[in-house]
């Protein structure tokens, strides 16, 4: 217990000062628990981030998990998460009643931010572009996937060319990594529940509305390759209708300014989702975006080597990657530019705003203010 005392307290810690989407928190955890606590070797660390690359989920949060997982067991994988969502939990969800954007000058504000959005995810598509679309055929792959996504938004698109773009990475080929890194066997119990819990719970939503919020979340959770900003188009298309653009946008734009895992969106949508009793919405969301990525560490944390020593499944990882560079441009212009951009002036508002996150490194935390108070002026005043 004392443990994953320590587990909960250390990730709590991080949870409120963790700044900068995924990338920045693998940096927090590598000078907390690499450099600092010494839980874990450098070389360790790096097949943990690696993982969580691979898998379908919150990649930082994932790897959190797997540090609490390895320091304390199941309860400490827990107690890791439960301390580094708990912030952003309780920040989104007390917001979701108060940021309205029929209460007057919170229009505005709303307005900014949502031009704020399009900065964040064009810098997030461009980044990932570079990493994952570096040969014409993974290029293609991007551009196909967009162009699909445009055409046909929906959830079983999405999913029809997640599966072709793995099957293309496969012919494609890939970097294996060869690591001599000790392989151990598959845990199929928690691979059993995520099956169980994917094809099972859609079932069950015919039944009851809370196994349907429950359902929408967990398959987003299950299909989110490349975490982050990714969680975007796919919440929004499986919550469909149940929540407007408008609101969805003003969540996504919170998420980016506080700290801890992007993910937490899930939070501000369930207590949208459920308003005559919106903690058990937002607990219900939240625990099922984060739930598949969770079953998935836990059964291939200790067998991961052994499978991306195969080109093949290397090259269906990557064509994946790819993938989700197309679904995250093909948000960029639908929900997140049409509902955004209303003429030359936003448009200006949102080139300014790119070269200063591209370009100048303007902390998020900054523009998220500026865009705010921008809006407000803009529209409120």
């Amino acid at each position: 217990m004392i443990k994953i005392w320590e587990v909960f307290w250390r990730f709590l810690a991080l949870g409120c000062m963790s700044f900068g989407g995924p990338a920045a928190h693998i940096g927090y955890f590598h000078r907390t628990f690499v450099e600092k606590l010494r839980w874990i070797d450098e070389e360790s660390y790096a097949r943990l981030i690696a993982l969580s690359q691979f898998l379908p989920g919150p990649g930082s949060s994932q790897v959190g998990f797997a540090l609490g997982l390895r320091r304390a067991g199941l309860l400490g994988g827990m107690a890791a998460f439960a301390g580094f969502t708990l912030p952003s939990f309780l920040l989104l969800y007390f917001l979701a009643p108060f940021s309205h954007a029929e209460h007057g000058f919170l229009a505005g504000i709303v307005s900014g931010l949502k031009m704020l959005a399009v900065v964040v995810v064009a810098d997030a598509t461009l980044s990932m572009g570079q990493k994952f679309c570096r040969g014409k055929a993974h290029t293609g792959i991007a551009a196909a996937t967009a162009a699909l996504l445009l055409y046909g938004p929906s959830l079983s698109m999405q999913f029809a060319v997640l599966t072709a773009a793995a099957l293309v990475g496969v012919r494609v080929g890939g970097a294996a990594d060869n690591n001599s890194a000790k392989q151990e066997n598959v845990r199929w119990m928690p691979l059993v529940l995520f099956a169980l819990f994917f094809v099972g719970m859609p079932l069950l939503s015919h039944f009851s509305s809370w196994a349907a919020l429950f359902a929408s979340f967990y398959q987003a959770g299950s299909l989110v390759f490349g975490g982050g900003h990714v969680v975007l188009p796919l919440l929004q298309q499986t919550i469909g209708g149940a929540v407007s653009t408008d609101r969805f946008l003003v969540g996504y734009a919170a998420a980016q300014a506080i700290p801890g895992p992007m993910f937490s969106l899930a939070s501000f949508l369930g207590a949208e989702m459920a308003p005559a009793q919106p903690l058990y919405g937002a607990l219900l969301a939240t625990l099922g975006v984060f739930l598949p990525g969770f079953l998935l560490v836990l059964a291939l944390q200790g067998a991961w080597q052994k499978l991306v020593s195969q080109e093949k499944v290397a090259g269906a990882a990557q064509g994946i990657n790819a993938a989700v560079v197309g679904l995250l441009l093909a948000a960029l212009y639908q929900p997140v530019f049409v509902s955004a951009v209303r003429g030359p002036v936003e448009m200006a508002c949102v080139i300014a705003g790119f070269f200063m996150a591209r370009t100048l490194n303007v902390p998020i935390v900054l523009l998220v203010v500026a865009y705010g108070l921008l809006g407000f002026f803009m529209y409120s005043v």
